[in-house]
């Protein structure tokens, strides 16, 4: 047997029968999917949904079904990045198929994904959310009774250089200062001063989020962060996920952005209804 070489030009056949085309192999669990979601009605529903944040005129934007299904395909393949995910379609016959694509079509690219990320509101995402664990409960696959809760703190765009007290707006120099002044009298330290005056004062320096905030971004609080020092938080994101069951029968309940200092209790009741049992924390 002869040693094969690459063709390293090839002209290109100008008309292509679709027959022709390779359809390559079928993805069951895709397959399956597909139907799952036609059963559900999932496209016509998000469709609705999506349609006021649509022009009536002009070039026609990516399908709302076709949009989601690449995002499972990001989940499902372990894919976190939007170019990747459109690589990753375009790629593969079997994605393209789940997409709705036949043989010769190309897939949307990382850019559509995008600006559909872009203009639909979190409602809309909200609803394929719900849509999706709708069509999982009605076939029996969410039979846990007990709720989890998997929490992550996430980091506000604040620093602790920029907090104020609240009601008056005077920064830390400020605070200081007056701390001074009613110690000493004196009302015009140095900063090496105050400095010295913060480190030996009594009671020791705390920092609580009833008397300071960020002036830059008042939503966040103060908190512990991983590696040690203080920081602030915008928030935790609260996912409950159902765990009294089998693996197969597990799934995600709706998740929820707290504000870092909320229970734990109260946010489980908005996602499952019933925090009872539950172990009270705080983010």
């Amino acid at each position: 047997m002869g040693l094969g070489r690459r063709r390293r030009e090839r002209q290109e056949t100008f008309w292509v029968a679709s027959d022709a085309i390779g359809c390559g192999p079928r993805n069951a669990f895709y397959d399956r999917l597909n139907e799952v979601l036609a059963e559900s009605d999932f496209d016509r529903k998000l469709e609705a949904a999506a349609e006021p944040y649509y022009q009536t005129s002009g070039r026609k934007g990516l399908p709302a079904g076709v949009y989601f299904r690449m995002i499972f395909i990001g989940y499902f393949e372990d894919i976190s990045s939007q170019r990747g995910i459109a690589w990753r379609c375009e790629d593969s016959r079997s994605l393209a198929r789940f997409l709705g694509y036949a043989p010769g079509e190309s897939t949307p690219d990382h850019s559509t994904l995008s600006l559909t990320r872009e203009r639909l509101p979190m409602d809309v995402h909200r609803l394929a959310f719900e849509l999706v664990l709708a069509a999982a409960a009605g076939r029996g696959l969410l039979k846990g009774k007990t709720v989890g809760v998997d929490a992550t703190d996430l980091e506000a765009n604040a620093s602790m250089k920029s907090i104020v007290r609240k009601g008056n707006g005077d920064d830390w120099r400020e605070y200081l200062r007056k701390l001074y002044e009613e110690e000493t009298g004196i009302s015009d330290p140095d900063d090496e001063e105050l400095r010295r005056f913060d480190k030996r004062r009594k009671p020791k320096k705390k920092v609580s989020n009833d008397d300071w905030e960020s002036a830059t971004d008042p939503d966040s609080r103060i908190g512990k962060m991983k590696d040690g020092p203080s920081g602030f938080f915008v928030g935790a994101n609260v996912q409950g996920r159902q765990a009294a069951a089998p693996a197969r029968q597990r799934g995600a309940v709706p998740v929820r952005i707290a504000i870092a200092s909320t229970h734990f209790a109260p946010v489980l009741g908005q996602c499952d209804g019933d925090a009872k049992g539950t172990r009270e924390k705080r983010c």
